[in-house]
């Protein structure tokens, strides 16, 4: 879930020009933000001290700390910290260094308290229904009545962590293209970045587990995740009527006093921040290391920059969610082993084979994308593909063995992964 705070990755209220001067048009810049576990550094369980971080820094118990270039943010649950850039970003590597600082200076902070961040998208083995501390203190009426409507304490509320990617549009007619070419890429995302494969101290047999439990979060008032793919919306005015309304409309029942925002409400793996011009692109798992999280970013604007040279406009906005969610099921499931047999949508990337792996079409688009990315983060994003998803390395290095200390000892291997900013390979 997004904080409450508007200082968004994206938020034009972080730099120095006004929204109303300055319009980022397709592509110009990006916001990115990863969401962290702190957990205890002996057993690995989940401690609830976002909060004594924030305090730390700043001598009182706040939202969020300004710490330049990346911002710290709390999140619904007091076991997760946000870190974002502040503000628009021109690319991806320009921030690895700063991202990976905080990374460190979190981890320093932590270590007072015995405590450390942890990567991945959901932990391992907490239980959600003991273990949920909700954020108690600034902005919380908004916390608590979410935990009224859905009760917060599942799975699919306090145990998840994603990377947002925000990208901009200018207008009505930049938004059009992008969410049409957004919509089209985000079935297979989590064959590139799924990594969730354990939950409950033992496999569920999905590869992007956080994805799936995060489909049925708010399944009491369906309209605010929809398909997780968006509706076919291509203007604002039609984003309102598709999307907000509805939502706006089903939500008002349980939100008699007006507190919830449709901008915040709006839960669909991409959505509109017509507020910031941006989508903010929901679907991706945290990674292992800030590196691997902006390899897959930067990867992600390319796709999108070539599904829009490529493709006609009319047949990227042709798909209905139904027939990209068939495609996007397939992959949360098997991840980059998902078989992808729509020939239509395969010929969206190039591909003229009757059917392929989500992992084959990384593979084809990695290639393509050679050289067009900096070499860092080319290089890292050629290791992610060829490997396969953080959700099958992890399942290979456990190699059926499910006891809590193997298990432990991998997730160890992934905390220094976060702490030396190198991939899990």
């Amino acid at each position: 879930m997004e904080s409450v705070s508007d200082n968004s990755s994206f938020s034009l209220s972080n730099t120095n020009q006004s929204p109303k001067k300055r319009q980022y048009g397709l592509f110009e810049v990006m916001g990115i933000e990863m969401e962290y576990m702190i957990v205890d550094r002996s057993t690995l369980s989940v401690k609830p001290l976002c909060d004594a971080l924030m305090k730390e820094v700043v001598g009182k118990i706040v939202g969020d700390f300004d710490n330049g270039s990346i911002m710290w943010s709390n999140e619904i649950v007091n076991h997760l910290v946000e870190i974002k850039t502040n503000g628009p970003v021109k690319d991806a590597v320009s921030v690895i260094q700063s991202f990976y600082d905080n990374v460190l200076k979190i981890n320093g902070i932590l270590e007072s308290f015995n405590a450390m961040l942890m990567p991945t998208a959901a932990h391992p083995w907490m239980n959600p229904y003991t273990e949920t501390h909700l954020w108690e203190h600034d902005s919380n009426e908004i916390y608590d009545l979410y935990n009224r409507i859905f009760n917060c304490s599942g799975h699919g509320w306090s145990n998840l962590q994603s990377t947002h990617l925000n990208l901009p549009f200018a207008n009505d007619d930049e938004f059009g293209k992008l969410h049409a070419a957004i919509r089209v890429l985000l079935p297979v995302l989590p064959a590139l970045c799924a990594s969730s494969p354990i939950l409950d101290g033992k496999p569920t047999g999905i590869s992007d587990t956080r994805l799936e439990t995060y489909r049925f979060n708010q399944q009491r008032i369906p309209s605010i995740t929809g398909s997780v793919i968006p509706e076919r919306a291509f203007s604002e005015a039609a984003y309102y009527n598709l999307i907000y309304a509805p939502m706006m409309q089903d939500v008002a029942p349980f939100d008699p006093e007006g507190i919830l925002e449709c901008h915040f409400l709006n839960s669909r793996g991409a959505i509109a921040r017509f507020d910031r011009g941006a989508i903010e692109i929901r679907v991706l798992d945290i990674q292992e290391c800030p590196l691997a999280d902006l390899a897959v970013a930067e990867a992600i604007k390319e796709v999108l920059v070539l599904l829009l040279e490529e493709i006609s406009l009319e047949t990227l906005q042709h798909w209905h969610e139904k027939e990209l969610l068939e495609i996007l099921l397939n992959c949360i499931t098997n991840g980059e082993k998902a078989l992808i047999t729509n020939m239509d949508y395969l010929s969206l990337f190039g591909i003229s084979e009757t059917g392929i792996t989500a992992g084959t079409l990384w593979k084809h688009l990695q290639a393509k994308l050679s050289g067009k990315m900096h070499p860092d983060l080319d290089f890292a994003f050629k290791q992610i593909v060829e490997n396969g998803t953080l959700s099958s390395r992890i399942m290979r290095r456990l190699n059926n063995n499910y006891s809590h200390e193997n298990i432990k000892n991998v997730y160890r291997q992934l905390v220094q992964c976060l702490n030396e900013n190198k991939l899990y390979l």
